[in-house]
Formats: structure tokens, C-alpha cells, sequence
């Protein structure tokens, strides 16, 4: 796919390096050791088998902390779980799926518009996908993974192309039949799972890219 940039004419191209940026490969390898220890750790290679769940304690988005209905385990809780929940993950699979997005998406926004403003969006979409939740979600239960950021990216790459066929005149429908389609595999994930998908978290991190993709995001 290819898209021009209103301010320079030039074509907005998919990345042309072999690999992803050193920054993603750092991002994705801090979440790689993170989920490694609590993976060995739930097999008994050592420590507790109940480490996965001090670290959801301490870093996941609890909504109760949000609402103070429950008190935070250390000052700071209420602000830093908007970011560290990004990097706790519920088993490798879970990881697996939006480490490959993390390097694969994110390469191709990164090329475009820079490491320091990718860094941004994934910030931004983390945040977001955790006030997302934290406003809409209706649970005790804890909320992980990176998912909000993975759909911010998402929305970034989105509001290129919409931008491109608006300029170009092209037809919306494959837009909104990707957007249909990311909104179908969520209510697929939520029935499989069993109500078990923070789909309120993949809302707020798209929103938050989408809207990134409109302004300080924007090739």
C-alpha cells in the first residue's frame, strides 16, 4: 500500500528494512523476559507458582483501584497501572499474539513516523485503552496485555489509509469492511472466551490511535 503525504508529496511506503526497529525489539524483549520469569515460575522452576498473580497485584488494571472501591498496593498504583498493565500478559499465547503485532504493525508506523512518535502512540493507546475499560468495563477482575497499544497501532494505519482514499477518491468500503472485520473478531474473542476479552481496552487503544493518525501521528 502506498499513501502520500499532503505535506510532501511523497509516498507513505511500507517499511523497507529487513526487521523491525531496535526500539520495538527492546519494548517486546522486556515483555518477553516479564512473561518468561512468570512462565518458568508457573512450572516450579522457581519461586512461587503464585508469581503470574503478585505481578497482576501489583501491575494490572484493577477498576475497583480506579473507582476507589479497593485501596492501591503501593502510592502510584491509580496513575502506573494505565501504563504497566501494557506489560503483563496471561500465558505466552497471549503474549505471542501482540509481540508478532507489536514488531510487525509497529515497523511498518515506525517507518513513517518515527521511533519517538510510535513510542507515543503506544503510550497514548495504552492510557487510553485503560480509561476505555476503566470507564465502561463493569469487573473486579484485573485487566492485562498490550492489546490497547497493538490497536492503537491499528488505528494509526487506519486513518492513513482513510486519509489516502479521501485524497485519492477511492472507495471507503475496504476501510470500513476492515473495520467491520476487527469489530467481528472481537465479538468472536469475547463468545470464545466467554466474556473473558477486555474489548473496552482494544476501543480505547484504536480510538486513541485513529485519532493520533489525525494529528501528531500524521505523515
Amino acid at each position: 500500500m502506498e499513501l502520500k503525504s499532503r505535506r510532501d508529496q511523497h509516498p507513505m511506503r511500507l517499511a523497507s528494512q529487513p526487521g523491525a526497529p531496535t526500539f520495538l525489539w527492546i519494548l517486546v524483549s522486556v515483555m518477553t523476559a516479564i512473561e518468561l520469569i512468570l512462565t518458568l515460575s508457573s512450572f516450579g522452576f522457581f519461586g512461587t507458582q503464585n508469581l503470574r498473580w503478585s505481578a497482576f497485584v501489583l501491575g494490572a488494571f484493577w477498576q475497583p483501584v480506579l473507582w476507589g472501591t479497593a485501596q492501591p498496593v503501593y502510592p502510584g498504583q491509580s496513575a502506573l497501572m494505565f501504563v504497566t498493565h501494557a506489560f503483563l500478559h496471561g500465558g505466552i499465547a497471549h503474549f505471542a499474539m501482540n509481540g508478532v503485532v507489536l514488531l510487525s504493525l509497529g515497523k511498518f508506523v515506525s517507518s513513517n513516523i518515527g521511533a519517538a512518535r510510535t513510542l507515543l502512540v503506544l503510550f497514548v493507546s495504552a492510557v487510553a485503552g485503560g480509561a476505555c475499560f476503566g470507564l465502561l468495563a463493569s469487573t473486579a477482575a484485573p485487566m492485562i496485555g498490550a492489546s490497547g497499544a497493538v490497536f492503537g497501532l491499528i488505528g494509526v494505519w487506519q486513518a492513513a489509509d482513510y486519509r489516502k482514499r479521501r485524497r485519492s477518491g477511492l472507495p471507503m468500503q475496504p476501510l470500513v469492511m476492515a473495520i467491520l472485520g476487527l469489530v467481528a473478531a472481537n465479538i468472536a474473542l469475547f463468545v470464545i472466551f466467554s466474556g473473558g476479552l477486555a474489548w473496552e481496552a482494544h476501543l480505547g487503544g484504536w480510538l486513541a490511535g485513529w485519532l493520533a493518525g489525525q494529528s501528531f501521528a500524521r505523515h
